[in-house]
């Protein structure tokens, strides 16, 4: 048997080594490649809400004045402008002599009153006994009976200016109906205050509302939706929106409505007087294309998607943006169409592109 030389045998071991791997390994291509490492979506396109932006400002709901219901000096005042106060926490005092005076006075004529009551107590008791065994005429019934009522009638009035003193002494301690901001300090220490003179005003921010001033033209769609987003300078997610209250009438001189939002509670940042943009809804936009505003690269002055093409490449596309949508979803004017498929990552993408581009080169070299 004449043997083969080995230069043969290696070639041909070496074939046959290529030919079992290529059967075990499955061909790999470009679209194996694009879906293996980039995400992909489709184009969509939706209903959309018509928005018309307008200015608005906040204001608080609970804004409230505390004014003195008693007559007196401020003894202490213990908070300023700025200062926040807890509810049910005491902002001032007025000396409260004269009413202790007044609440000690009233108490004494409650007690004569409730002697002479027992007074003329006894004293039907024991005329009603007599007037029954007819020992007393009935004039002398009739007034013991009559002097237990005065009794009766002046014991009820010396309770009730107990009562009157006891608040009058209660109006020297100012309390905070609710918690919230010192805006306003009225008057200083020492001053003499009467029955309605403001001593301290104050907001809440706990709970806040916005106020728009909606155009004549607009107000009958704004009406009809009931539906309106309010954002924060520089800020595109909303804010929370409890309710809207239409005014019924126009301002004659800008035939405009007023329209108040009110927010939810928990509002950061956002104090009253400050302007917001407010979005009200007038209708509904169909055929919207919109794109995951994750898959919109910026270049320079270049704003993109990369659309997978026939081949199953990506390829950067110029388009034109809209409005958000959502948190995560942005409308597109001009660039790509509903049904096309992009690219969730661009970065993913680029970096496919640069790879494919090595290999190719490299291909060529070879």
């Amino acid at each position: 048997m004449k043997m083969l030389p080995k230069w043969v045998l290696i070639v041909g071991l070496s074939a046959l080594s290529a030919c079992g791997k290529a059967e075990q390994a499955p061909a790999v291509t470009t679209d194996n490649v694009v879906k293996a490492a980039l995400p992909t979506v489709k184009v969509g396109a939706v209903g959309t809400p018509e928005l018309q932006y307008l200015d608005g400002h906040v204001e608080a709901i609970n804004e409230s004045t505390i004014s003195a219901q008693t007559s007196g000096v401020i003894e202490k005042l213990f908070y300023d402008v700025d200062d926040y106060v807890e509810p049910g926490k005491v902002i001032a005092r007025i000396k409260s002599k004269n009413q202790q005076a007044g609440v000690a006075q009233a108490q004494a004529s409650l007690d004569e009153a409730q002697a002479r009551y027992a007074e003329a107590q006894t004293d039907f008791q024991r005329i009603s006994e007599i007037y029954a065994k007819r020992l007393v005429p009935k004039a002398d019934y009739d007034a013991a009976q009559a002097g237990l009522k005065a009794a009766e009638a002046r014991l009820a009035a010396a309770k009730a200016q107990v009562t009157q003193a006891g608040e009058q002494l209660g109006y020297t301690t100012l309390i905070a109906p609710y918690g919230g901001i010192v805006t306003k300090r009225h008057v200083e220490l020492g001053e003499a205050v009467n029955p309605g003179t403001p001593v301290m005003t104050g907001i809440s921010l706990d709970q806040l509302r916005v106020v728009v001033e909606v155009p004549q033209r607009l107000i009958g769609k704004v009406r009809q939706e009931k539906k309106a987003f309010v954002f924060q300078d520089g800020s595109n997610k909303s804010l929370a929106v409890k309710s809207l209250t239409f005014f019924p009438y126009a301002d004659p001189k800008t035939n405009a409505f007023k329209v108040r939002i009110e927010l939810a509670e928990g509002a950061q940042d956002l104090f009253p007087g400050m302007f917001v943009k407010v979005a009200f809804v007038i209708g509904q936009q169909t055929g919207v294309v919109s794109v995951p505003e994750s898959a919109v690269v910026v270049r320079s002055e270049v704003i993109g998607v990369y659309v997978i093409n026939a081949e199953g490449k990506p390829a950067l596309r110029q388009i034109r943006l809209g409005k958000k949508l959502d948190d995560k979803t942005i409308s597109v004017l001009a660039g790509v169409d509903a049904g096309e498929t992009i690219a969730v990552d661009p970065v993913q993408a680029a970096i496919f592109l640069k790879q494919h581009s090595m290999e190719s080169t490299e291909a060529k070299h070879e």
